[in-house]
């Protein structure tokens, strides 16, 4: 399991990596939120498990787990006799889980930098070149969850593991937000910013870009 499964349901938001013969949970749940904020998988629509296993190459199984961590974290919505639907959350709903993302990641930032270590710094960076590349690629929703999997690993920094188990449940349902919006090339930008400030044990250079670059997903 990668080192962003904080949660016991696989709740992460795993590194793109070449996938093996044999796909593993991470694997499956990351291509599906991938499709999900790229809306190839459009907003409010329908998903069957065995056409979805078909289109990704795996088993119902696979996907069925993947689906049920993305309804916890609020990706999918399961209703009686309609099943699962890709969640179309409103402002307000969105509104409040970037609130929620500024209360958690200001608690974590302050810890993250004093706690930081150089191979926490190098992967943070790693993430960022990743995310670049994706964009380059025109893969974006591989690049927002990485941009995700970036704030979920100076959560996991900050040694407080029911904060970053918090966070981990957030990211997903903000990724929606960002997928709304435009993005670019400064997205991974800021994130280089705040890997040097968080290296520098700068907290409030760190917090500033953090409320920057949330107060942008603001709906409106």
């Amino acid at each position: 399991m990668s080192a962003y499964a904080l949660l016991p349901s696989n709740a992460s938001l795993p590194d793109s990596r070449p996938l093996q013969s044999a796909p593993c949970t991470d694997d499956v749940y990351a291509r599906v939120l991938d499709a999900i904020v790229d809306q190839r998988l459009p907003p409010d629509s329908r998903l069957n498990e065995e056409r979805l296993g078909r289109e990704f190459g795996v088993s119902r199984l696979q996907i069925r787990h993947a689906l049920s961590l993305l309804t916890y974290q609020h990706v999918i919505t399961l209703q009686a006799k309609v099943g699962a639907r890709i969640a179309s959350p409103s402002d307000e709903q969105i509104c409040q889980a970037l609130h929620a993302r500024r209360l958690t990641e200001t608690a974590l930032i302050p810890m993250a930098c004093q706690r930081a270590q150089r191979p926490d710094i190098d992967h943070l960076h790693h993430l960022i070149e990743r995310q670049r590349q994706a964009y380059a690629d025109n893969q974006r929703g591989r690049a927002i969850r990485l941009a995700g999997a970036f704030h979920l690993h100076l959560g996991h920094m900050a040694g407080n593991a029911p904060l970053a188990h918090f966070l981990a449940n957030l990211i997903p349902m903000t990724s929606l937000a960002i997928a709304r919006r435009s993005d670019g090339p400064e997205a991974w930008q800021q994130q280089v910013a705040m890997a040097n400030a968080v290296e520098n044990k700068d907290e409030a250079t760190a917090l500033a870009l953090l409320n920057h670059y949330l107060g942008e997903l603001v709906p409106g």
